[in-house]
């Protein structure tokens, strides 16, 4: 469902779950093409033509990449710019990856999931769960999180409307503890269930 004023949970994986990132150069440049077409300022290739700009159309919200698997949750003000954006970063990481790995074929599993988020509720624990998603969640540096809870600030990446959620950015990252703690709880119990 491509609708206009929609927010999104996106979600893609690599083919048969393998890796898409193997070093921090790869998760560079698939966080600069982001940048590319979310930016205020239009961006040109190296023969002087605009790159599709979606400012303003389309507002990263969080994200977070994962050796294998990335998780982004947008907001869409335009029908189409989703796809648009995905298409344009899919396409241009995936001839990076190939010729930097000397490999063919795709990358990327499938094409995107998009599922619009119209509850509520699941609005804001959408961030947390992206947020949570690498063990070492406080110290990931592939994730939003230091735009939500330390000083970082880019222009394409707009955490205002989850943050509006909550009284401060320390009661944002006691939101995310709290369901840490209890996850990690809830993972010792199993364990311990398991060997019994």
């Amino acid at each position: 469902m491509d609708v206009p004023d929609g927010y999104y949970h996106v979600y893609t994986r690599g083919v048969n779950s393998r890796t898409i990132f193997r070093n921090d150069q790869d998760f560079r440049v698939f966080l600069n093409l982001l940048k590319r077409y979310l930016s205020v300022e239009v961006t040109k290739d190296g023969m002087g033509r605009d790159y599709p700009h979606l400012y303003g159309q389309l507002e990263l919200l969080c994200y977070c990449l994962m050796p294998n698997h990335v998780h982004l949750f947008v907001y869409q003000a335009e029908q189409g710019a989703l796809e648009q954006l995905m298409r344009c970063v899919m396409t241009s990481y995936s001839r990076y990856f190939n010729k930097t790995y000397e490999r063919r074929g795709p990358l990327f599993e499938s094409r995107y999931k998009a599922s619009l988020i119209s509850i509520d509720p699941y609005f804001e624990h959408i961030s947390r769960y992206i947020h949570l998603n690498p063990k070492d969640w406080e110290r990931y540096p592939y994730s939003s999180l230091s735009f939500f809870v330390g000083d970082m600030k880019a222009e394409w990446i707009m955490p205002g409307k989850i943050l509006g959620l909550f009284k401060s950015r320390k009661g944002y990252m006691a939101f995310l503890q709290d369901y840490a703690d209890h996850k990690l709880m809830l993972d010792q119990i199993r364990d311990e269930l398991a060997t019994a």
